[in-house]
């Protein structure tokens, strides 16, 4: 078996060619540097290094034995750092748009719990419009969702290019006014998207809204109109209209974390692993 210790002080010997000055960098006499290295070129029933009374080089299977040897401490440091820091404590108040809660975010939070078991999620989903509202009255640590309209806060994360969903197989009526379904306000998606059919000169009537993504799904999934969605998210079940290439281009919207002026340990770091994590997923059909 490989002793940690003796591997320390083969790499230390080797780093400093001397048996003197490895001893004096590891505060152990030479005998017991000689003791670590005879053992452990015992337990692996190689030469490690060839010694005369001018010079100290390593065997060509010490310098195999090196590489291993300075991998094996690495590790060693990174298990001691992980459980010498002292362990994240308190509570997270995270405010989520529904269509990323539906998609990619819950694997971001599963891998911040298993680093940081003992930290409290306080989580709220809502309407971005109503996000923004909640962290301007400091309810909120942290948010991810949509950039509003003017808006420069926040740290961007994905941009994602919005299209029309449908139940399979729907032709829409390019004739007619275009049958929306879409969340209430205050919602981002509903705000960029009536801009756009205004600015275009596109007629449109309203036939279902809802106080959520869900329930728009499950109203487009119906028959009842047509939604919209970022392309990278899930939709659940919905397609483009078979004529989608006849309605009118929908911009994309930029999706942002935004933090509060002061936030707690954990919120910081789960911020700093939310910005690290792509949250693009592609769209379940």
């Amino acid at each position: 078996m490989l002793n940690p210790v003796w591997i320390q002080t083969f790499s230390t010997v080797a780093t400093a060619r001397s048996f003197t000055d490895a001893g004096r960098q590891l505060g152990l006499s030479q005998s017991s540097v000689s003791d670590h290295i005879r053992r452990l070129e015992q337990s692996v029933g190689r030469r490690l290094f060839v010694r005369d009374t001018h010079s100290l080089s390593l065997t060509p299977d010490g310098e195999a034995l090196l590489v291993h040897a300075r991998l094996i401490l690495e590790s060693i440091a990174r298990a001691e750092g992980q459980f010498s820091a002292p362990r994240l404590q308190g509570r997270v108040r995270l405010g989520t748009s529904e269509d990323l809660a539906q998609g990619p975010l819950p694997n971001v939070l599963a891998a911040f719990r298993d680093a940081h078991p003992d930290v409290e999620f306080e989580i709220t989903i809502g309407m971005t419009g109503r996000l923004y509202e909640l962290m301007d009255a400091g309810a909120l640590d942290l948010m991810v969702g949509k950039r509003r309209e003017g808006d420069r806060r926040g740290v961007p994360l994905f941009r994602g290019q919005l299209e029309w969903l449908s139940r399979p197989g729907t032709v829409i009526d390019v004739r007619q006014p275009l049958p929306l379904i879409l969340v209430h306000e205050p919602s981002v998606t509903r705000s960029v998207v009536l801009d756009a059919l205004a600015k275009s000169g596109w007629r449109w009537h309203i036939v279902c809204s809802s106080s959520s993504h869900s329930g728009c799904i499950a109203a487009a999934r119906g028959g009842l109109g047509i939604t919209v969605r970022a392309q990278n998210l899930s939709g659940r079940g919905l397609v483009p209209p078979v004529n989608y290439a006849e309605l009118p281009a929908l911009p994309d919207v930029e999706f942002i974390s935004l933090s509060a002026r002061r936030v707690s340990k954990p919120a910081e770091t789960l911020l700093r692993l939310l910005q690290k994590s792509d949250l693009r997923s592609p769209r379940d059909d």
